[in-house]
C-alpha cells in the first residue's frame, strides 16, 4: 500500500485547486474551498465569524508568539503576537509558512506498518489500537530479552519531548539521546566548564562583537539576531570570522575569511595581546578568575605574528581587533555561537571564546555575558521503577571524555549499537528528530537501524528517518495540539513562558506524543506514571505562579522583564574553584588539557577541499523541508566553490557536480562564487532526502549526512561537522 490512502485528497488534485502562495511576509493558507476539501469536508459550508487564537510557533525551537486567523474552521493566516517579546512583531519565513505544515497533503495521516524491506516505501495502514499493541508488544519483548536499556529513545526540541523522556524513564531505559548531541553540546560543555553556567550574549547593548562562524542573520532569525541589528544601528561594530561570505558577513563591519579549523589560534592570539599589553580587566581577573598566571604563561608563544600564519588573518588586524575589544569592554564579546560543533577539539575552541570573554570582564555586565532570570514551571514528580537486570551505565558511556549523561552522543551511541558493545540495543523510538538527515555518515545510521529488531517514529512528516522505520505514528502540527508550559529566553534582557492549545481539531488520525506514550504506558503496565491529563500537568507547572496563567490567557504569553545585569554580583560560580576557570583542574584530573592547546587543522589531500555545512533561512528540519511555501523559495541546495577551484576542475556555474568523501557522495549543481575560500566548499543542510513521502523535495540536491564523515569532538561527543575532505568533479 502506498503512503497515501485512496480516501485522502491526492496531491495532484490539491495542487490543481490551490491558489498561488502569498509571499513569506504574509502567508495565506490558500482558498477556504481548497482547505475545506483537504480536511475532508469538516465545516465545509457556513459563514462563521472570523476568530483569532494565540499560539507559539514550532517551525524552529524559538517558540515565537503568534496569532492564528481562523475562518470557518480553517486557519488562513498566521500573524505575530504583538505582546510576545520573542517574536518582536514579526514572524520569519518559516514562521509564516507554519500553516502549510498543517495543510501539507504529504503529511502523515494514519499509523503505518512497514511491509517489505526498510526503505522500500511499502506500508500497511493500521488502526491506532493495532499500532499501539504492536509497539507495546515489541517493547515488552525487547525489554525481556535484552533488558530495558536495550531500547533507545531520541527526541528533538519540542514541548512534548518531556513526555518521551518521562516514558523512557518509566520504561526503564537510560539510553536517551538528544538531537543536540549532534551540534550543540560542545558549546555548552565549554562554557559550563569555564563559568559553571551557559551565559547569554547581551548583543543588544554590546559595542563590539567578534562572531566566529555563526550566521545569525540567515541561519536562524531570533531575538538576538534582531538585537544585534539594533546594536549595529546604534554604532556597535560586528566582525565576522568565516571561511564563507554569509549574509551575516555581508552586513558586518568587517569580514575575515579565516582558514577553517584555526579559530583557537586567533583567540589565543587575542588573549596574548590583551595580556601582553595590559588591556585585560585586571580587577575582574584577580577577583573572579582562577588560573590566570598559568594561562598568561600558556599564551606567551601564541603571538599575532604566529596566528597570522595559521589563520591567514594579518597580524596587524589581530592586534587592532584585540585593542578595539578592550576599548569597548565590558560591552564587548566573542559571540559564543549556538548550534555548531565543527572540529574534534570544538569544546576547547569554544573554551578559548569563553576565556577571552573573561579577560574582557564582561560577565554579568551590560553588553557582555549574562544569565537572564527565568521562571521554572513546576512539574509532576515521578518515582521511576527499578529494574535489577539493567546494565550499570549508558551504552555510550566512556566514549567521550566528558559527555553529558542526560544528552548522550548520537555518534557514539550509533557506534555502540553497530558493535553490539557493551550490550545490544534492539529498539529505537524517535520523536521529531531526523538523524538520517542530520547525523554525519548516513550509511552508518542505516547500518545502525539494520541492527535493530524494531524502530518506531513519531512525526508529522515522512522524514528520511520515518522512511526507514518499522512503525510510523502520525503526530499533529503545533496548531492542532495541547502542550505543556515552556519557559524561554526572549532576549538578553527578558524571558517568558508560553504554551499551546489546539486552534483547530487534529486532522486525519494524528495524535500527540503525550497521548501516544500514555497509551503505550497503559499497555506496558506503566500507566501509574501517566495517570494525569495535560490539564493536570499544566496545573502542576502553574503552581505558585498564577500570574503566568492569567497572562497566557489574556496575552498568549507571559513576559519577564527587568534588568539582567549585575544580578550575580557576590555570588560564587558553580565551578570547582568557585571562580571562572581559565585553568580547569577537572580537565587535568581526567587527562584533558586544562587550557586550550592549539593543534593545526589537518591538511587536505591533493585536489580535495574541506567541506563546511550550514543552514539557510528556509529549510531546517523535516517539518519544513517539504513545506510548499518554503520550497518555492529554495528548491535545492548547491555546492559553493571558488572560481579558481572550479576552473581547475573544469566546472562552470550551474554544472552538475559530484561531491565525494571517504563515506559517501552526492550530486548537486555548482554555485561558482568568490563567497567561499578556494580551499573550501559549502552545502546547505536539509536536502537530498530519500523519503518518497516528501514529494516536493525528494531527490532534490544532496544530503550533508551522505557526505560528511562521522568524527566527534573528543570532550563532548558532538559530531565534528567540518572534519571532512571531499573531491569535486563535473558529471
Amino acid at each position: 500500500m502506498s503512503v497515501k490512502s485512496k480516501g485522502v485528497m491526492s496531491r495532484r488534485r490539491f495542487m490543481k485547486l490551490s491558489v498561488a502562495a502569498a509571499s513569506s511576509a504574509a502567508v495565506a493558507a490558500g482558498s477556504p474551498r481548497v482547505l475545506h476539501a483537504l480536511v475532508s469536508g469538516k465545516n465545509g459550508k457556513g459563514n462563521e465569524p472570523i476568530k483569532h487564537a494565540f499560539s507559539a510557533c514550532d517551525m524552529c525551537f524559538n517558540k515565537c508568539g503568534l496569532i492564528a486567523r481562523v475562518e470557518n474552521g480553517i486557519i488562513t493566516k498566521l500573524d505575530p503576537n504583538p505582546k510576545s517579546l520573542k517574536s518582536r512583531g514579526m514572524l520569519c519565513a518559516r514562521g509564516n509558512a507554519g500553516v502549510k505544515q498543517l495543510y501539507d497533503p504529504d503529511r502523515l495521516k494514519y499509523p503505518l506498518l512497514r511491509k517489505g524491506n526498510r526503505g522500500d516505501g511499502k506500508w500497511q495502514r493500521l488502526t491506532w489500537d493495532q499500532a499501539l499493541d504492536h509497539a507495546a508488544g515489541q517493547m515488552e519483548r525487547i525489554g525481556k530479552e535484552y533488558t530495558r536499556c536495550g531500547f533507545l529513545f531520541m527526541a528533538g526540541t519540542d514541548m512534548q519531548s518531556t513526555f518521551v523522556h518521562r516514558f523512557a524513564e518509566a520504561y526503564g531505559s537510560y539510553n536517551v539521546i538528544s538531537h543536540e548531541s549532534n551540534c550543540l553540546l560542545s558549546r555548552n560543555r565549554a562554557f559550563l566548564d569555564t563559568y559553571g553556567v551557559v551565559p547569554t550574549p547581551d548583543v543588544l547593548n554590546c559595542k563590539y562583537v567578534i562572531m566566529p562562524g555563526a550566521n545569525r542573520f540567515e541561519a536562524l532569525v531570533t531575538p538576538d539576531s534582531m538585537d544585534l541589528m539594533t546594536a549595529m544601528q546604534n554604532g556597535g561594530k560586528l566582525v565576522v570570522l568565516d571561511p564563507r561570505f554569509t549574509k551575516t558577513a555581508a552586513l558586518a563591519n568587517e569580514w575575515f575569511a579565516i582558514k577553517p579549523g584555526t579559530d583557537m589560534a586567533f583567540f589565543l592570539a587575542i588573549a596574548h595581546v590583551l595580556i601582553a599589553e595590559d588591556l585585560y580587566d585586571k580587577k575582574f581577573v584577580a577577583e573572579k578568575t582562577s588560573g590566570f598566571e598559568a594561562f598568561s604563561e600558556h599564551v606567551r608563544p601564541y603571538t599575532p605574528d604566529w596566528a597570522a600564519g595559521e589563520t591567514e588573518i594579518p597580524a596587524a588586524d589581530i592586534r587592532r581587533m584585540a585593542r578595539e575589544l578592550a576599548a569597548a569592554a565590558p560591552a564587548a564579546m566573542v559571540y559564543p555561537g549556538r548550534r555548531s560543533s565543527d572540529y574534534e577539539d570544538s569544546t576547547q575552541i569554544r573554551r578559548s571564546y569563553a576565556i577571552v570573554n573573561a579577560l574582557l570582564g564582561n560577565w554579568d555586565r551590560k553588553g557582555g555575558m549574562i544569565v537572564p532570570q527565568k521562571i521554572k514551571p513546576g512539574h509532576l514528580e515521578m518515582e521511576a521503577p527499578w529494574y535489577d537486570d539493567n546494565p550499570e551505565d549508558r551504552v555510550d558511556a566512556g566514549r567521550a571524555q566528558m559527555m553529558f549523561d542526560e544528552e548522550g552522543s548520537f555518534k557514539h551511541t550509533r557506534d555502540a549499537v553497530i558493535e553490539g558493545k557493551p550490550y545490544p540495543i534492539k529498539g529505537w523510538m524517535t520523536y521529531k528528530t531526523n538523524p538520517m538527515q542530520t547525523g554525519a555518515n548516513r550509511h552508518k545510521t542505516v547500518e545502525m537501524i539494520d541492527k535493530l529488531d524494531f524502530m518506531v517514529t513519531i512525526d508529522i512528516a515522512m522524514s528520511d528517518t520515518a522512511w526507514m522505520a518499522d512503525l510510523v505514528l502520525p503526530a499533529p502540527s503545533y496548531l492542532e495540539r495541547q502542550d505543556p508550559l515552556s519557559a524561554f529566553l526572549a532576549s538578553s534582557t527578558c524571558s517568558g513562558v508560553t504554551t499551546r492549545d489546539p486552534i483547530v481539531p487534529a486532522m486525519f488520525e494524528s495524535k500527540p506524543a503525550f497521548w501516544i506514550v500514555k497509551e503505550l504506558a497503559n499497555r506496558l503496565d506503566l500507566g501509574e506514571h501517566f495517570d494525569f491529563t495535560m490539564d493536570d500537568f499544566r496545573n502542576a507547572q502553574l503552581e505558585g505562579i498564577p500570574e503566568v496563567a492569567k497572562a497566557i490567557k489574556e496575552d498568549g504569553v507571559y513576559n519577564i522583564t527587568g534588568s539582567s545585569h549585575g544580578i550575580y554580583e557576590g555570588k560564587p560560580f558553580k565551578t570547582r574553584s568557585k571562580k571562572i576557570e581559565l585553568y580547569n583542574t577537572r580537565y587535568q584530573d581526567k587527562g584533558i588539557d586544562p587550557m586550550p592547546v592549539y593543534t593545526p587543522p589537518k591538511r587536505a589531500p591533493r585536489d580535495h577541499f574541506r567541506m563546511v555545512v550550514g543552514r539557510n533561512a528556509y529549510i531546517t528540519q523535516s517539518a519544513s523541508t517539504n513545506n510548499s511555501l518554503l520550497w518555492e523559495l529554495q528548491k535545492e541546495n548547491s555546492l559553493w566553490i571558488h572560481p579558481k577551484s572550479a576552473e581547475k576542475q573544469g566546472i562552470t556555474h550551474g554544472d552538475m557536480v559530484e561531491v565525494k568523501s571517504p563515506v559517501g557522495k552526492g550530486r548537486l549543481k555548482a554555485r561558482v562564487t568568490k563567497e567561499t575560500r578556494p580551499d573550501t566548499v559549502y552545502m546547505d543542510t536539509g536536502f537530498g532526502v530519500i523519503s518518497q513521502g516528501l514529494t516536493n523535495i525528494f531527490s532534490k540536491g544532496a544530503c550533508i549526512a551522505e557526505v560528511l564523515e562521522d568524527r566527534a569532538d573528543k570532550i563532548s561527543g558532538n559530531m565534528a561537522m567540518h572534519e571532512t575532505f571531499v573531491s569535486v568533479r563535473k558529471v
